[in-house]
């Protein structure tokens, strides 16, 4: 079974195109972070941050479009993916990617001024 589940936050801002009749495709950057700790002889191990290639396709793309910013916490459930290729200089090239199949959105909304609330 190829099953990945990540929380974590958005590094940049979503790169989103549109490929083969229209299908949206987003790339996301996700940072995981492992949390520091000490050791009993007294030394620290630091916290470790994990970078993630995230790719969302179609509709949940397009909610990357209008709704994922940087900072912004998701869940992302998917599967692993890695590709090779040779780039210009023949060079042979790999990275492995989450491609999504879902996706939850952990970031609370701010709350909108309304009339008769601002401050």
């Amino acid at each position: 079974m190829n099953k990945v589940m990540l929380i974590g936050n958005v590094g940049k801002e979503p790169e989103v195109r549109y490929v083969d009749a229209g299908v949206c495709v987003a790339s996301v950057r996700l940072a995981t972070k492992e949390r520091g700790y000490k050791l009993p002889n007294g030394g620290e191990v630091p916290d470790r941050t994990e970078w993630h290639n995230i790719i969302l396709w179609r509709k949940l793309a397009e909610v990357v479009e209008k709704y994922v910013h940087t900072g912004d916490k998701l869940f992302i459930e998917g599967q692993i993916h890695t590709r090779t290729w040779d780039d210009k200089n023949g060079i042979k090239r790999s990275i492995t990617e989450i491609w999504a199949d879902s996706m939850e959105m952990l970031t609370p909304k701010s709350q909108e001024p309304t009339e008769g609330n601002n401050v």
